[in-house]
Order: C-alpha cells, then sequence, then structure tokens
C-alpha cells in the first residue's frame, strides 16, 4: 500500500529577492514576516481570516471585496515610541465609495472632516441620537 503525503511542501524564502507568481494555489497557513510586498496584485482570492499587524497598507486599493464581519482598528500613523514614528507626519485620508457599510460600527474614531455625500443614512446614529433627526431639526 502506498503511502499518502497529506502534508504540504513547506517553501522557505530567507534574506533573499523573489518574485512569486502562484496560481490555483493553496497557501493556507503560510506566514509572511518582515517582509517588502510592494506593488503586489491578488485577484480572485480567499484570504478569509487573513491578519495584518503593523504593516504600511498606504495606497492599498480593495475592490470588489467581501468585507462582513471585518474588524479594522488601530490605523493610523505609528504611535510614539514606534521605530517609524514621526511627529511631523499627518495621516492622508482614506476614501470609501460605493461600499456596504450597512449595521457597521464606528468606535472611538477621529472623524475630523470626514464628509459623506450621497449615503443612505437611515437608522444612522452618533452617540445615540438619529442623524434624520439632527438633520430635520428635532433634536
Amino acid at each position: 500500500m502506498e503511502s499518502s503525503n497529506t502534508q504540504p511542501d513547506k517553501v522557505n524564502i530567507i534574506e533573499t529577492t523573489k518574485v512569486i507568481d502562484a496560481k490555483y494555489a493553496h497557501l493556507d497557513g503560510s506566514t509572511f514576516v518582515m517582509l517588502k510586498m510592494s506593488n503586489a496584485s491578488f485577484n480572485d482570492v480567499d484570504l478569509s481570516k487573513l491578519k495584518i499587524t503593523n504593516a504600511n497598507l498606504s495606497d492599498l486599493e480593495i475592490e470588489g471585496a467581501q468585507l462582513g464581519g471585518a474588524y479594522i482598528h488601530n490605523i493610523g500613523m505609528p504611535p510614539e515610541g514606534h521605530p517609524a514614528y514621526n511627529p511631523a507626519a499627518k495621516q492622508r485620508p482614506l476614501r470609501f465609495d460605493d461600499c456596504e457599510l450597512s449595521h457597521s460600527t464606528i468606535n472611538n474614531c477621529n472623524l475630523q472632516g470626514v464628509a459623506i455625500t450621497n449615503c443612505n443614512i437611515t437608522g444612522m446614529t452618533i452617540n445615540g441620537i438619529l442623524i434624520e433627526d439632527l438633520l430635520n431639526g428635532r433634536v
């Protein structure tokens, strides 16, 4: 009887420069630590339960993605004490277009200068106050 190897092959790429072209591949459980991956592209991928920590995602574009259950937190410039901290640095604005954000929660965020345009705000509240009531002078 032949034995079957159910463990995936493990590839170690350490201290080198490579371009990875992966198609129709299962990379479940992969780990990427301290690497540069600028100008990478992911198309038609399952990245469910992907966790990104301590990353520079400047100019990141996510299009046509399902983000249900996503937890986005501690986003902004590196804090004091971080090696990349720069007290003069300013966070560039984020942009959300044509996004389904119904029943989402925004908590303890700096929304200074945020503009909401052409959006369905039915049921939207700020600190428990209905925005529709504020706009209609009922508060």
